[in-house]
């Protein structure tokens, strides 16, 4: 699941060196335009519908934290 993650970090935002270590939202490289674009994307790929209320900056600062929020809605 973190692999897919990754990857469609950087299909949606090939700026970002190294998705793996960054602090995503913490340190401005995804914006709320970004996060409703990975939530459709992440919903399209794990076949889920991430939570209203999981839809934090906090749940897509790190991968690990993304990863998280994602097994959390049911992906698996």
């Amino acid at each position: 699941m973190k692999d897919k993650v990754i990857e469609i970090l950087k299909d949606n935002r090939p700026d970002i060196d190294d998705v793996e270590n960054a602090e995503l939202v913490e340190d401005g490289l995804l914006d709320s335009f970004d996060i409703v674009t990975l939530v459709s994307e992440f919903d399209k790929a794990f076949g889920i519908s991430i939570d209203g209320a999981d839809i934090t900056p906090d749940n897509f600062n790190t991968v690990e934290a993304i990863v998280e929020m994602l097994k959390k809605n049911g992906a698996k």
